[in-house]
């Protein structure tokens, strides 16, 4: 029986292990592409050059606007969700110590 219960929490331990280092190193990983975006103005006029297009610095900065603006609206749309996560929490909190208050 302990033989079984042993192979029983290794097996546990190494998915919890797992599933734990994936969210860390997805958290890393988001956090060091929201510093440090992957492409940049020099990168951006060389991808149009290659394209066929002339890149006019105009162009250049159209195109970084919108990225950032893409950027923000996401990181925007994260926080909410976020946010609404957590006041499920606390409202799910609430409900079950009310319920303890009860019984």
């Amino acid at each position: 029986m302990s033989l079984w219960l042993a192979i029983v929490l290794i097996v546990v331990a190494l998915l919890a292990g797992a599933a734990l280092g994936f969210f860390i190193a997805r958290r890393y990983m988001m956090k060091y592409l929201q510093e440090n975006p992957p492409v940049n103005e020099q990168m951006l006029t060389m991808m149009m050059a290659q394209m066929g297009q002339k890149p006019s610095q105009k162009k250049v900065n159209q195109m970084m606007s919108a990225m950032s603006k893409q950027q923000a609206t996401a990181a925007t749309k994260e926080k909410a969700k976020k946010e609404k996560r957590n006041n499920e929490r606390k409202l799910t909190n609430v409900i079950f110590r009310y319920i303890s208050i009860l019984i």
